[in-house]
């Protein structure tokens, strides 16, 4: 049986390994993640907003896939009490009245604009659309963008929990820490197995394997140079952009679940609260703070997360007044390219190396899949469910020809 390796054990490399074993058996699935902590970037520490008609043409297949898989998923595993799966009503806020002349269009993220000017359609709120604890000013507009039917929330590091507890059920290997070192090609030059070393132990273990899927988020470039060293015809445009964040405690109880977009000077805030009583807030990005190696988990920096506390004063409100507790501070690394959509797609012959003639069709091969910005989480399910089959040579539930190099 053909195993199969996982570079990337955040929500992109499990929700593949969550659909891969409906097509393999799981012990002939491989999670190799060189994180010291899992979900310690983007995958734990993202907002959890899910979209269905917020893409690009070329993305809207993959995005209503994957929101609808995210619904089923929580109909059938009581994901609103597991991981936070809720509808979330969604309004865009002006504190100084309709913005007339905000930018809009796919480089939102970043320009440090907001993602809501990717939606045109938007009508005046009702009274039960806006959260009560959205501070109001006088003269500003709130509008709804959504009323729940096409926009939701999860808790990303809860959503990612449940993941690992269902794949290691099934039987698949997760081997953290440890890193990628190269491939093993057998007499004819057919890949044969990855060579990964645990960065604890430093012991070297050999995984028989004739299918890789690069899925390490910002640091898939590292992992694709270390693989193919100086062999590789291929550029991987993806960078990382470091954004802080906030989660606080609900000043009430939260019953119906809201993400409100809004600019405040050179920041586009995004505040969402969540079915278990908590609100998100981010929207001040560092596009200059580099990389950090990936065993190891960011370190927050002081200037931006007092900008976010700030930020958060001034749009929620408590009942008594008293300061917003808060329960989690984090800075992430979104795996970004230029142009704002995603790389999922089998790695050709030509693409990787000039000497390494890697197995291609049902058999084996390279895969990526990487790159989806702040849309990770929303495009998750869709994303594993569809490289799931294209790893196992099945029909694609949707159209991803236009993801690939």
């Amino acid at each position: 049986m053909a195993h199969t390796v996982i570079l990337g054990s955040g929500v992109i490399g499990l929700s593949t390994a969550f659909y891969l074993r409906q097509h393999q058996p799981g012990t002939t699935i491989h999670l190799v993640d060189s994180a010291q902590e899992l979900f310690s970037s983007a995958s734990g520490y993202a907002g959890g907003f899910l979209a269905k008609y917020w893409f690009r043409p070329d993305l809207v297949p993959l995005a209503e896939l994957s929101f609808e898989e995210h619904k089923r998923l929580a109909d059938e595993e009581n994901g609103r009490e597991r991981w936070a799966y809720a509808k979330s009503v969604t309004v865009s806020y002006e504190p100084n009245g309709p913005l007339l002349d905000g930018k809009r269009g796919e480089d939102w993220l970043l320009e440090g604009t907001s993602r809501a000017g990717l939606v045109e359609a938007r009508r005046e709120h009702k009274d039960d659309e806006v959260p009560d604890w959205l501070r109001r000013v006088e003269g500003d507009s709130v509008n709804v963008i959504d009323d729940g039917s096409g926009t939701a929330i999860v808790d990303p590091l809860l959503c990612c929990k449940f993941l690992l507890e269902k794949v290691k059920a099934a039987g698949v290997q997760v081997h953290n820490p440890a890193a990628a070192l190269r491939l093993e090609t057998d007499d004819n030059s057919k890949l044969c197995g990855v060579v990964i070393k645990n960065t604890e132990t430093s012991e070297e273990i050999l995984i028989p394997a004739t299918k890789v899927l690069l899925a390490a988020g910002s640091w898939t470039p590292q992992v694709f140079k270390t693989l193919f060293k100086d062999r590789f015809s291929l550029d991987i445009p993806i960078g990382g952009l470091g954004g802080h964040s906030l989660v606080l405690k609900a000043p009430s109880k939260v019953t119906t679940c809201h993400s409100v977009y809004t600019t405040m000077g050179a920041h586009s805030p995004e505040i969402y609260s969540r079915p278990n009583g908590e609100i998100y807030v981010a929207g001040v990005n560092s596009p200059g703070l580099a990389l950090p190696g990936p065993a190891l988990k960011a370190a927050t920096i002081s200037q931006p997360l007092e900008k976010l506390k700030d930020i958060a004063r001034r749009l929620i409100v408590t009942s008594g007044g008293e300061d917003l507790e808060i329960v989690r501070e984090g800075l992430c690394f979104r795996p970004v390219t230029n142009r704002g959509t995603p790389y999922i797609a089998r790695l050709t012959n030509e693409k990787l190396a000039k000497d390494t003639n890697l197995k291609e069709g049902q058999e084996g091969g390279v895969f990526i899949a990487a790159g989806h910005g702040p849309w990770g989480i929303s495009l998750s399910l869709g994303t594993g469910k569809v490289v799931a089959e294209m790893l196992s040579g099945k029909p694609l539930s949707v159209d991803i020809s236009g993801l690939g190099f």
